[in-house]
């Protein structure tokens, strides 16, 4: 096909393809002149992958390009390729360090959102009331929520990468809950646990209805980010319905 059915087929404005061309995230159609090309079926589920890493993941061109070569080198293993396209491998795996634990945080990755208002604002309120603690933190700490995050893990049985940035979130929230006063462990999340191993199955599911690599990278993309806002409000939703059947007169 010419890049103008390309465009027309994946959604991409011409301009958008060529820039990519010219980037090297896609790679160059069969020349048929000296200024035209004809791209195949292979160029157009590539160019999905590309628009779901950047406009769904949101992320940057270069590091689409190194999560693409990184896809490429491991195309006989679909588990790496899931795990690099949803950010739970990393694309350069000598260089990159395990997730560390609360008294280290790293940033909440894309899909996890912020920490709530609430305790942002009482963080910043207790600063202002004790003045900047030259205190630091405690690695004990740290340790305790990667232990729980561990034993939450051993108990369900799941072998989990220890790049996984989703362990350090929930070691930081069942660190935040305590520290609002709430009594809440790891054994408080095997019952969501199950619950969402259940999901994965579903997810899982999904994806082996496509047959080829790229397509079941994209889509793993768009169940996975895309989906994540609709989950939670069906959480809401059945919450509502709960409350509802249990409290309403």
């Amino acid at each position: 096909m010419r890049i103008s059915e390309l465009s027309r087929r994946s959604g991409v404005p011409n301009a958008t393809i060529k820039f990519y061309l010219r980037e090297g995230l896609l790679p160059p159609g069969r020349a048929t002149a000296a200024t035209q090309a004809e791209y195949g079926d292979q160029h157009l589920r590539r160019l999905r992958l590309i628009r779901a890493l950047i406009g769904v993941r949101g992320l940057t061109v270069q590091q689409t390009r190194d999560v693409l070569g990184a896809v490429s080198e491991n195309e006989a293993d679909l588990h790496q390729v899931l795990g690099l396209v949803l950010g739970a491998r990393p694309v350069d795996k000598e260089n990159a360090e395990p997730v560390r634990g609360p008294a280290g945080k790293e940033p909440n990755p894309a899909g996890t959102g912020p920490r709530p208002a609430e305790v942002e604002a009482e963080t910043a309120a207790t600063k202002t009331e004790t003045g900047p603690s030259e205190e630091e933190p405690d690695p004990s700490e740290a340790d305790a929520g990667r232990s729980e995050v561990d034993e939450l893990l051993a108990e369900m049985g799941w072998e989990i990468s220890p790049y996984s940035p989703a362990q350090g979130v929930v070691a930081e929230t069942l660190e935040t809950m305590r520290s609002l006063g709430a009594d809440y462990s790891w054994r408080s999340l095997l019952p969501y646990a199950r619950i969402a191993e259940e999901t994965a199955v579903l997810d899982l599911d999904q994806l082996d209805e496509e047959d080829d690599l790229l397509e079941r990278a994209e889509r793993a993309v768009l169940l996975t980010i895309l989906l994540e806002p609709a989950l939670l409000a069906l959480r809401r939703l059945a919450q509502e319905n709960e409350s509802a059947k249990r409290h309403s007169r």
